[in-house]
């Protein structure tokens, strides 16, 4: 049975693109509709007679944007206008570690800052952690290269200069008021979903990147959602550590150390409330 991937989406039509890079456009059987399951751009399908009649298993799959099969989450911040976010940045890293997608950050707009050295610092920490850190003005080519073998969504807050970036990697001539990634609003020329090769990749062209919230998300899976934390956590005296009130708490001490930079404990403590808050209401 022939499988291709799903590169684009229109009114229940899919373009797919097999092994030999032959295009099909085909609609799903019938029974899709009784079993609720929608195909998504990313995913990998299973032909027959130019119909879709499977759906391979999913590593992950996100909602805004209707795709599955993300493997690299481009985040792009400026540093300044708007001014540099960490509590927005730690709330998407967090909810990208949860979905198992890799989370590459991306810097823009440096020229407007006189001195980086009061960021670097920060930087640095993220690349600690694990996280790569690059910055449009100087990186372009190896972000190029990060795309490679790989599908890609990239996101952002109105103004960071995404659809800037995303035409000087793609060649694309988007034309976009950007949807907030904090706010969930604005419009996008784009209506549906379509992946645009790159660098023998794939780039997600979409209407933007939505939810940011930690309704699936409790404390304790939070906690193991900050690379570090769950890190340091096998030294903490209880083993479900949320790291807020437990006594003898090893997180709590790399914050007092210095080891895990303040700003992104007091992110956490906040998202902790969020998910507690949340959780209340519930009932």
């Amino acid at each position: 049975m022939e499988k291709g991937l799903i590169i684009k989406s229109i009114s229940g039509e899919y373009s797919i693109i097999k092994k030999n890079q032959e295009i099909l456009v085909c609609k799903p059987r019938g029974v899709f509709r009784y079993k609720n399951l929608v195909p998504k751009v990313g995913d990998i399908v299973e032909l027959e007679n130019n119909t879709i009649v499977a759906i391979l298993p999913r590593k992950n799959e996100l909602e805004r944007p209707f795709i599955a099969n993300v493997d690299k989450l481009f985040l792009v911040f400026s540093i300044e206008e708007p001014t540099f976010n960490s509590n927005l940045l730690d709330r998407i890293l967090a909810i990208n570690e949860y979905r198992n997608i890799e989370s590459i950050i991306i810097v823009t707009k440096l020229d407007l800052l006189t001195d980086l050295s009061k960021y670097e610092h920060f930087f640095e920490y993220y690349k600690k952690i694990g996280y790569k850190v690059f910055f449009s003005d100087r990186d372009i080519e190896i972000i190029k290269k990060e795309i490679k073998d790989s599908i890609a969504v990239f996101a952002g807050q109105t103004g960071v200069g995404k659809t800037t970036l995303l035409n000087t990697i793609s060649g694309l001539k988007l034309k976009t008021s950007e949807v907030s990634i904090a706010l969930g609003r604005g419009k996008h020329t784009t209506r549906h979903v379509e992946l645009v090769r790159v660098k023998d990749g794939w780039i997600a062209d979409t209407p933007g990147f939505g939810i940011v919230d930690f309704h699936e998300i409790d404390a304790l899976t939070l906690s193991h959602s900050f690379k570090e934390f769950f890190k340091y956590s096998e030294n903490c005296k209880f083993s479900k550590c949320t790291h807020i009130n437990e006594p003898n708490c090893y997180v709590k001490k790399m914050v007092e150390k210095n080891e895990i930079i303040s700003s992104r404990y007091d992110n956490y403590k906040l998202f902790i409330k969020e998910i507690e808050e949340t959780k209340k209401n519930q009932y």
